[in-house]
Protein backbone atom coordinates (compact mmCIF):
# COMPACT_ATOMS: atom_id res chain seq x y z
CA UNK A 1 0.00 0.00 0.00
CA UNK A 2 1.33 3.42 -0.96
CA UNK A 3 1.53 6.21 1.60
CA UNK A 4 0.10 9.73 1.62
CA UNK A 5 2.77 12.10 2.95
CA UNK A 6 2.30 15.66 4.18
CA UNK A 7 5.15 18.17 4.06
CA UNK A 8 4.38 21.66 5.28
CA UNK A 9 6.00 24.65 6.90
CA UNK A 10 4.39 25.43 10.24
CA UNK A 11 4.77 27.84 13.15
CA UNK A 12 5.80 26.62 16.60
CA UNK A 13 2.20 27.11 17.78
CA UNK A 14 0.73 24.96 15.02
CA UNK A 15 -0.39 27.29 12.20
CA UNK A 16 0.48 26.98 8.51
CA UNK A 17 -0.63 30.54 7.65
CA UNK A 18 -2.01 33.58 9.40
CA UNK A 19 -5.76 34.19 9.53
CA UNK A 20 -5.73 35.76 6.05
CA UNK A 21 -3.72 32.91 4.55
CA UNK A 22 -0.49 34.91 4.42
CA UNK A 23 2.81 33.00 4.77
CA UNK A 24 5.28 35.89 4.55
CA UNK A 25 6.15 35.25 8.23
CA UNK A 26 8.05 32.13 7.20
CA UNK A 27 11.68 32.81 7.98
CA UNK A 28 13.00 30.56 5.23
CA UNK A 29 11.12 31.10 2.01
CA UNK A 30 10.81 29.20 -1.29
CA UNK A 31 12.08 32.11 -3.41
CA UNK A 32 14.85 32.00 -6.01
CA UNK A 33 17.51 32.73 -3.39
CA UNK A 34 16.17 29.74 -1.39
CA UNK A 35 17.96 30.71 1.81
CA UNK A 36 17.62 27.34 3.57
CA UNK A 37 20.91 25.70 4.49
CA UNK A 38 22.19 22.96 2.18
CA UNK A 39 21.21 20.08 4.50
CA UNK A 40 17.62 21.30 4.69
CA UNK A 41 17.54 21.82 0.93
CA UNK A 42 18.69 18.22 0.48
CA UNK A 43 16.10 16.91 2.97
CA UNK A 44 13.27 18.63 1.12
CA UNK A 45 14.52 17.67 -2.35
CA UNK A 46 15.02 14.01 -1.44
CA UNK A 47 11.57 13.79 0.16
CA UNK A 48 10.01 15.35 -2.93
CA UNK A 49 11.82 12.94 -5.26
CA UNK A 50 10.76 9.92 -3.17
CA UNK A 51 7.13 10.27 -4.32
CA UNK A 52 5.52 9.73 -7.70
CA UNK A 53 2.37 11.81 -7.26
CA UNK A 54 1.43 15.20 -5.82
CA UNK A 55 -1.88 16.27 -4.30
CA UNK A 56 -2.91 19.94 -4.15
CA UNK A 57 -6.03 21.96 -3.45
CA UNK A 58 -8.10 23.62 -6.16
CA UNK A 59 -7.05 27.02 -4.78
CA UNK A 60 -3.36 26.20 -5.23
CA UNK A 61 -4.00 24.99 -8.79
CA UNK A 62 -5.87 28.18 -9.66
CA UNK A 63 -3.23 30.37 -8.00
CA UNK A 64 -0.54 28.97 -10.30
CA UNK A 65 1.15 25.98 -8.61
CA UNK A 66 1.90 24.34 -11.96
CA UNK A 67 2.92 27.54 -13.70
CA UNK A 68 5.27 28.54 -10.88
CA UNK A 69 7.30 25.35 -10.92
CA UNK A 70 7.33 25.24 -14.72
CA UNK A 71 8.91 28.68 -14.66
CA UNK A 72 11.60 27.52 -12.22
CA UNK A 73 12.61 24.70 -14.58
CA UNK A 74 13.47 27.26 -17.27
CA UNK A 75 16.67 28.07 -15.37
CA UNK A 76 18.91 25.04 -14.65
CA UNK A 77 21.07 27.22 -12.37
CA UNK A 78 18.14 27.90 -10.01
CA UNK A 79 18.76 26.20 -6.65
CA UNK A 80 15.21 24.82 -6.78
CA UNK A 81 15.62 23.27 -10.24
CA UNK A 82 15.99 19.64 -9.14
CA UNK A 83 12.78 19.38 -7.13
CA UNK A 84 10.90 21.77 -9.45
CA UNK A 85 11.69 19.49 -12.38
CA UNK A 86 10.31 16.53 -10.42
CA UNK A 87 7.13 18.45 -9.57
CA UNK A 88 6.53 19.36 -13.23
CA UNK A 89 6.99 15.78 -14.43
CA UNK A 90 5.17 14.05 -11.57
CA UNK A 91 1.52 13.05 -11.81
CA UNK A 92 -0.58 15.65 -9.99
CA UNK A 93 -4.08 15.49 -8.55
CA UNK A 94 -6.31 18.47 -7.78
CA UNK A 95 -9.18 18.03 -5.32
CA UNK A 96 -12.22 19.93 -6.58
CA UNK A 97 -15.92 19.39 -7.16
CA UNK A 98 -16.21 22.38 -9.50
CA UNK A 99 -13.09 22.49 -11.69
CA UNK A 100 -12.94 20.68 -15.02
CA UNK A 101 -10.06 20.30 -17.45
CA UNK A 102 -11.85 22.92 -19.56
CA UNK A 103 -11.21 25.49 -16.80
CA UNK A 104 -8.20 27.66 -17.55
CA UNK A 105 -5.50 27.49 -14.87
CA UNK A 106 -1.99 29.00 -14.93
CA UNK A 107 0.42 26.52 -16.47
CA UNK A 108 -2.32 24.36 -17.98
CA UNK A 109 -3.36 20.81 -17.12
CA UNK A 110 -0.14 18.98 -17.99
CA UNK A 111 0.12 15.80 -15.86
CA UNK A 112 -2.88 16.91 -13.75
CA UNK A 113 -6.06 14.98 -12.99
CA UNK A 114 -9.08 16.03 -10.92
CA UNK A 115 -10.43 14.17 -7.89
CA UNK A 116 -14.06 15.20 -7.54
CA UNK A 117 -15.87 12.23 -6.05
CA UNK A 118 -15.58 10.93 -2.48
CA UNK A 119 -12.24 12.15 -1.10
CA UNK A 120 -11.67 9.14 1.14
CA UNK A 121 -12.44 6.66 -1.64
CA UNK A 122 -10.31 8.57 -4.14
CA UNK A 123 -7.27 8.66 -1.84
CA UNK A 124 -7.60 5.02 -0.82
CA UNK A 125 -7.83 4.12 -4.51
CA UNK A 126 -4.62 6.04 -5.25
CA UNK A 127 -2.88 4.34 -2.34
CA UNK A 128 -3.84 0.90 -3.60
CA UNK A 129 -2.34 1.43 -7.05
CA UNK A 130 1.26 0.58 -7.94
CA UNK A 131 2.30 4.12 -8.83
CA UNK A 132 4.20 4.99 -5.64
CA UNK A 133 3.73 7.33 -2.71
CA UNK A 134 1.82 10.62 -2.84
CA UNK A 135 2.76 13.94 -1.23
CA UNK A 136 0.29 16.68 -0.33
CA UNK A 137 1.35 20.32 -0.17
CA UNK A 138 -1.94 21.96 0.85
CA UNK A 139 -3.87 24.10 1.44
CA UNK A 140 -5.18 24.25 5.00
CA UNK A 141 -8.76 23.16 4.25
CA UNK A 142 -7.68 20.15 2.18
CA UNK A 143 -5.02 19.06 4.67
CA UNK A 144 -7.47 19.39 7.58
CA UNK A 145 -9.94 17.17 5.72
CA UNK A 146 -7.27 14.55 5.07
CA UNK A 147 -6.20 14.56 8.72
CA UNK A 148 -9.80 14.37 9.94
CA UNK A 149 -10.37 11.32 7.71
CA UNK A 150 -7.12 9.71 8.96
CA UNK A 151 -5.75 9.51 5.42
CA UNK A 152 -2.26 10.95 5.98
CA UNK A 153 0.34 8.31 6.81
CA UNK A 154 3.45 10.46 7.34
CA UNK A 155 3.94 14.05 8.49
CA UNK A 156 7.04 16.16 7.81
CA UNK A 157 6.70 19.46 9.69
CA UNK A 158 9.21 22.18 8.77
CA UNK A 159 8.95 24.15 12.00
CA UNK A 160 9.77 27.87 11.80
CA UNK A 161 10.92 29.58 15.02
CA UNK A 162 7.87 31.85 14.86
CA UNK A 163 4.72 31.98 17.01
CA UNK A 164 1.70 33.53 15.28
CA UNK A 165 -0.74 33.53 18.20
CA UNK A 166 -3.59 32.81 15.79
CA UNK A 167 -3.94 31.62 12.22
CA UNK A 168 -4.97 28.64 10.08
CA UNK A 169 -4.55 25.33 11.91
CA UNK A 170 -4.60 21.91 10.25
CA UNK A 171 -5.49 19.88 13.36
CA UNK A 172 -9.10 20.27 14.47
CA UNK A 173 -9.29 17.29 16.84
CA UNK A 174 -7.11 15.07 19.03
CA UNK A 175 -4.66 13.28 16.74
CA UNK A 176 -2.13 10.76 18.02
CA UNK A 177 1.13 10.54 16.08
CA UNK A 178 4.27 8.47 16.44
CA UNK A 179 7.60 10.32 16.36
CA UNK A 180 10.04 8.93 13.79
CA UNK A 181 12.75 11.58 13.85
CA UNK A 182 13.46 15.16 14.87
CA UNK A 183 16.26 16.97 13.05
CA UNK A 184 17.54 20.48 13.83
CA UNK A 185 19.18 22.42 11.01
CA UNK A 186 21.85 25.10 11.20
CA UNK A 187 19.49 27.74 9.77
CA UNK A 188 17.17 27.45 12.80
CA UNK A 189 14.53 25.15 11.31
CA UNK A 190 13.56 21.90 13.01
CA UNK A 191 11.97 19.13 10.93
CA UNK A 192 9.78 16.71 12.88
CA UNK A 193 8.86 13.50 11.09
CA UNK A 194 5.85 11.58 12.40
CA UNK A 195 3.77 8.59 11.39
CA UNK A 196 0.13 8.15 12.21
CA UNK A 197 -0.62 5.55 14.85
CA UNK A 198 -2.13 2.62 13.02
CA UNK A 199 -5.13 0.86 14.47
CA UNK A 200 -6.45 -2.67 14.24
CA UNK A 201 -9.21 -4.57 15.95
CA UNK A 202 -7.27 -4.77 19.22
CA UNK A 203 -6.31 -1.08 19.37
CA UNK A 204 -3.24 0.93 18.41
CA UNK A 205 -0.13 -0.94 17.34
Amino acid sequence: MNKLILETQISIDGYIADEKGDTSWMVWNWGQEWNWDKDLQAYHTNLNKSVNSILVSSQMAQEGFNAHWKQVTQDPTDKRFEFANHIVNAEKFVVSKTLTTETEIPGGWQNISILKDNLENDIESLKSKSNGNIIVYGGAKLVSSLIKSNLIDEYHFIINPVALGQGLPIFKKLTNLKMVNSAPFECGIIVNHYQKEWENGSGKI
